[in-house]
């Protein structure tokens, strides 16, 4: 008979799956080191009528990162790797081109951190080709890493300076354990993070997976779910990883036990605390990142986590080390996944621990005699590059403060139009004027965002929890005033 929190989980994926439709959706809870329960919906392939089981295998994506970065810190343990060495030392198979002959070499730390310099997208070409140029069709011939750069990898700003997400730090992380170890990717991780895991249904290679099980995925077009072709993925340590809600619990548990569970382990424990800790932060009052991680402050419990998306696929994986609790979950085809499986699957989460939902706050009172120094238009540093897609797509041409009826509002400069028509800035800190919130469109839930105002020899900043970028107000002379029609607005110093 199923708990009361069995019981309680089972009717929250209910209402999920109420709001968001999946052809087929696995969520497993985590707890006293095992998987304390499982709940499926739908199918995993609809001509065939096949439910999603605990043996159905999905494909879980940029949760491939973490399985990379924990074999970059086995090589570090084996004292083979240096976090702060720069990536070139190890790299065989390509190079590293910096973006300037004066800029600092891009070390394994800010590959690990995403803040290697390197674009979203590269090749350049990828931006005219399907997924970016990034996979292949199924059974066509899969490019090495040294092939599809051709030699080199080129960076496109000063390691260090700048946050992007990108596959391609990550997929290098993977051509170096290659290079180390002298073993390829797939064997390496197979025989020192999989099989010590006891992860015996998960892999890097198609090939590998026993077709019978594995999800079908699916896009939800205007007529229904449209299977989409099989496919292979190129940057290999960064996204190509197949697993199944069982495995992925085995992996929780020694993220949760400190490297450690059941069947054997994979780090030390200190490794697995540096790799929690962290280590790119925008702002100290934000989690920032890990190695490889993302961090969360959930109601005072420490939590990491890693989506996975890689459509029509989307998984999300979840842990609380302090709390020994963690979840995992999986869709093969839904619409908005990138956005809504995080928000949907951290509410769990949150039940699970006890906390409430992360919310605006209507207790903080607005402080309305610092609006002055927010408002302007806020700009990424650096150069703008086509091939920063996520990145173009989210922030467009900037970022706009700016008061409207009332209320301090921020808008993205965005072709997005719900980005475009910007969302209120909640106050989140009674002792903080300058941390807020906002409620993201379509309850994918919330994030906070922090000013540092300006000084004598710096612009005002804004900072951005999750995707954790900063941007500079690039005009900081304003003055509030009042509208013809009442509203009030922020005006420009002549």
């Amino acid at each position: 008979m199923p708990t009361t929190e069995e019981t309680d989980v089972r009717t929250r994926v209910g209402e999920i799956l109420n709001r968001r439709p999946a052809v087929g959706f696995a969520l497993g809870v985590v707890r006293d080191g095992r998987l304390e329960s499982f709940t499926a919906h739908g199918v995993a392939d609809i001509a065939s009528g096949r439910p999603v089981t605990a043996d159905t295998v999905f494909r879980v994506g940029s949760i491939t990162k973490t399985f990379t970065a924990i074999a970059v810190m086995q090589l570090r343990e084996q004292d083979l790797v240096e976090l702060d060495a720069p990536v070139n030392d190890y790299l065989r198979a390509y190079r590293l081109v910096p973006a300037d002959a004066a800029h600092r070499p891009a070390t394994v730390r800010h590959l690990l951190t995403h803040t290697g310099g390197i674009s979203e997208q590269v090749p350049r070409s990828g931006l005219l080709r399907p997924n970016f140029g990034e996979t292949v069709a199924a059974g066509e011939p899969l490019p090495s890493l040294a092939e599809y750069y051709r030699g080199a990898l080129r960076l496109a700003a000063e390691p260090g300076t700048r946050f992007r997400y990108t596959d391609h730090g990550p997929a290098t992380l993977g051509q170096l354990v290659s290079d180390v170890s002298g073993l390829p990717l797939d064997r390496y991780l197979r025989e020192s993070v999989f099989d010590p895991l006891g992860m015996t249904d998960t892999t890097m290679l198609r090939s590998e997976v026993d077709r019978s099980r594995l999800a079908t995925g699916y896009r939800l077009g205007r007529h229904g779910p449209l299977e989409v072709p099989a496919f292979d993925y190129v940057p290999a340590g960064a996204g190509a990883a197949f697993s199944t809600a069982p495995d992925m619990a085995r992996y929780v548990v020694a993220l949760l036990g400190g490297g450690t569970n059941e069947h054997g382990s994979v780090l030390r424990p200190e490794s697995l605390v540096e790799m929690f800790s962290p280590q790119y932060r925008s702002d100290p009052r934000l989690p920032g990142l890990g190695l490889a991680f993302w961090r969360l402050d959930d109601g005072g419990h420490p939590v990491v986590e890693h989506q996975g998306v890689i459509p029509p696929y989307f998984a999300q994986i979840f842990a609380a080390p302090d709390d020994g609790v963690g979840l995992v979950a999986f869709t093969n085809g839904t619409r908005g996944g990138s956005t809504w499986l995080a928000a949907e699957t951290g509410a769990v989460l949150d039940a699970l621990l006890g906390v409430p939902e992360p919310t605006v706050r209507t207790d903080v009172p607005q402080r309305p005699e610092v609006w002055a120094e927010l408002c302007g238009r806020y700009v990424l540093p650096g150069p703008a590059t086509l091939t920063d897609v996520r990145v173009r797509g989210v922030v467009g041409a900037g970022f706009e403060v700016r008061v409207r009826r009332g209320r301090l509002v921020l808008r993205s400069l965005s072709p997005v139009p719900a980005l475009y028509r910007g969302f209120v800035l909640h106050p989140d800190d009674d002792a903080d004027p300058f941390a807020f919130r906002v409620e993201l469109p379509g309850g994918s839930g919330s994030l906070r965002v922090v000013f540092s105002p300006a000084s004598p020899t710096a612009p005002a900043t804004l900072h951005l929890d999750g995707m954790p970028l900063t941007a500079h107000r690039r005009s900081p002379g304003v003055r509030l005033r009042r509208r013809q029609g009442g509203s009030d607005g922020p005006t420009r110093h002549a």
